[in-house]
Parts: C-alpha cells; sequence; structure tokens
C-alpha cells in the first residue's frame, strides 16, 4: 500500500542503537516529514546510519527519558502539526503506518492525542499474552503536550483537547541478547528506585511540579495500582504475586518457553531488583532530613546526576559544559 507523507515530525532518544535505528526510521520514512534522533553520546555508528537515513541529529546532555523528550519538545525546530514518540528498537506496522497517514489529516481540531498499541517481541517471539499488550499516547499535537516529570515510567500526556485510537499495531522488537536485556532492566531499576525514594521523601519546600493531562487510562490505571497497592506490598510478596498474575491469570504460560524466560526477568526478577533496590537507598537516606543532603547521596549511590534533574526547567542549551551523567 502505498502512502504519503503527513504533517508529522518522529523524535527518536538512541544511545548506542546501532541494531534498530535504521529499521526504526525505515518504518516511519513514508509517513513522517522530518525525522529528529536526540543521541546521547553514542559511541557506535548510530549517528551516521540516522544521517544516511535522513534524520536530523542533535547531541544533548542525557539525564533521564522524561527531561531529554522534554527537552526535545521545546526546543527542536517542529513545524509540523504532530509529533511521533518512537524508541529507536520500535517499529509500525505496515497497516498502522497506513493508518496514520490515511486518518491523521483529518482529525478533529478538538482532537490533541492518538493513542497507539504497542506489543512486544522477545527473543523474535511474539508476547501474545501476560497483560503485555499496551495503548499508549504516541503521537500529539505540537504545543499540545508534555511529558510527565519521572525517573522511569514517564507518559506523554496532553494539555488540553481529547485523546483517540488508531487500530493498528506497533512493536517494541530488540535485537540484544540476554545480556543486554539484563544490563538495560538494571538500569530501568535503578530510575525507578530513584522515583520511589523522590515520592517517599519530597521536597517540602517544592511547588507541586506534577504534570497532569490526557493519558491514557490504562497507564494512570497502572501508575494507581502500583502507587497504591503494589509498592505497599511486603519485598518477599509483591514480585511473586505479580509474576503469577501475569504468567497463570493473565495466561503469559500459552506462549510458551520464551515467554516462560521473559516473565520471570521481566516480571519477577526486574520488580524484585526494584524493591531490594529502593530499599538499599532507603536505608541510606531515610535519616536524612535535608532535601539537598539527600538528593546529594542519592545521587552518589545511584550514579545519576539528581540535582541536575531538579534544576531542569533552568537549563536548556547545549551541553558541553556540563559533566555527562552516567
Amino acid at each position: 500500500m502505498t502512502v504519503q507523507p503527513v504533517s508529522l515530525t518522529a523524535i527518536i532518544l538512541t544511545l548506542n542503537e546501532e541494531p534498530h535505528l535504521e529499521r526504526a526510521i525505515q518504518s516511519i520514512s513514508n509517513i513522517a516529514e522530518r525525522v529528529f534522533v536526540v543521541d546521547s553520546g553514542s559511541t557506535d555508528r548510530t549517528v551516521d546510519i540516522a544521517r544516511r537515513m535522513g534524520a536530523d541529529v542533535v547531541d544533548h546532555l542525557f539525564v533521564n527519558q522524561a527531561y531529554q523528550f522534554q527537552w526535545a519538545l521545546d526546543n527542536l525546530p517542529i513545524e509540523s502539526d504532530w509529533i511521533l514518540r518512537l524508541d529507536a528498537d520500535e517499529v509500525l506496522t505496515p497497516g498502522l503506518a497506513a493508518e496514520i497517514a490515511n486518518r491523521l489529516p483529518s482529525l478533529p481540531s478538538d482532537v490533541t492525542g492518538v493513542v497507539l498499541k504497542l506489543r512486544y517481541i522477545f527473543q523474535n517471539q511474539k508476547i501474545n499474552f501476560g497483560g503485555r499488550g499496551l495503548r499508549l499516547l504516541r503521537i500529539v499535537r505540537r504545543g499540545k503536550s508534555a511529558v510527565e516529570p519521572r525517573w522511569m515510567d514517564e507518559h506523554l500526556v496532553v494539555t488540553s483537547g481529547r485523546i483517540v485510537t488508531f487500530s493498528g499495531e506497533m512493536f517494541d522488537h530488540n535485537l540484544k541478547d540476554l545480556t543486554s536485556f539484563v544490563k538495560k532492566h538494571n538500569g530501568y531499576a535503578t530510575r525507578e528506585a530513584i522515583q520511589l525514594m523522590l515520592e517517599r521523601y519530597p521536597n517540602s519546600d517544592a511547588n507541586d511540579a506534577a504534570i497532569r493531562g490526557g493519558v491514557t487510562r490504562q497507564a494512570r490505571l497502572k501508575q494507581l495500582l502500583r502507587d497504591k497497592i503494589y509498592n505497599r506490598l511486603p519485598l518477599s510478596v509483591g514480585p511473586i504475586a505479580y509474576f503469577l498474575y501475569r504468567y497463570v491469570l493473565l495466561l503469559g504460560f500459552l506462549d510458551g518457553r520464551k515467554a516462560l524466560t521473559y516473565h520471570l526477568l521481566q516480571g519477577l526478577w526486574y520488580r524484585f531488583l526494584v524493591a531490594a533496590k529502593a530499599l538499599e537507598y532507603d536505608r541510606s537516606i531515610s535519616k536524612i532530613t535535608d532535601y539537598g543532603d539527600r538528593i546529594e547521596l542519592l545521587g552518589k549511590l545511584t550514579g545519576h546526576n539528581i540535582a541536575l534533574y531538579e534544576k531542569a526547567e533552568k537549563y536548556a542549551g547545549p551541553s558541553r559544559d556540563l559533566e555527562r551523567p552516567k
């Protein structure tokens, strides 16, 4: 099916995404009139691939996903009506690309966001069961969106208007091996534990900086269940209960042996790691009363420049004069 570009700019955040980037850009090449790759110091061929594929490459200091994408929304010279958020290891199916091309230009003016359906492919096998079919707000009108200021599990939100859902699918299909999977999720666990600590020990002197807006019901329900129920369960109970919920009640076992590996790692091991790291950090910072001192120690424990993120709203310039966080 032949489709034509629409008034859509794609933003892809990258760090050493050589195995994935060409595939991601190729999947949107027929519909996006412009692609920005916001890189944070890749040492492989990521930047060369991006330029060869016709993308505009911008290098910017990485603090976390939320800050990086919000910086892109605020500072990139985007002129398109719509903006697509795409991860480097994700691909749009031809059917979804055609649906975007056909439906996006004719959406009413009060529609400011489009939810896309995301499924996972693990070790080249599609994960059909276990509750891993997600609905994520990924297309937004220019000037009508923001990113939740979270260290992990951040979402795009629309600041006004309403959202609709397209029927086509996109896939998260990471081509790297299990070692990379574990390394990536270890980093995710650190960031999620940071978020838990910031919520447990908030800055009492700060104004409420939370971004509230339109997001999918699935995402909001997921955050509510995690914050109000799951995070209050004992360390020995929560991860096991969550794994059994996904693998047994949501029929994850029907996807076979590769799915068992996936749910054990992503549903049990990862959740346990988040809880264990949060417990470790909490033991170190719980007795510190000064917010600045607490943030400084948490940064040392995690290897992340948390203090810089606290000042992120004041920072919009080039990254050359700042130390690159780990």
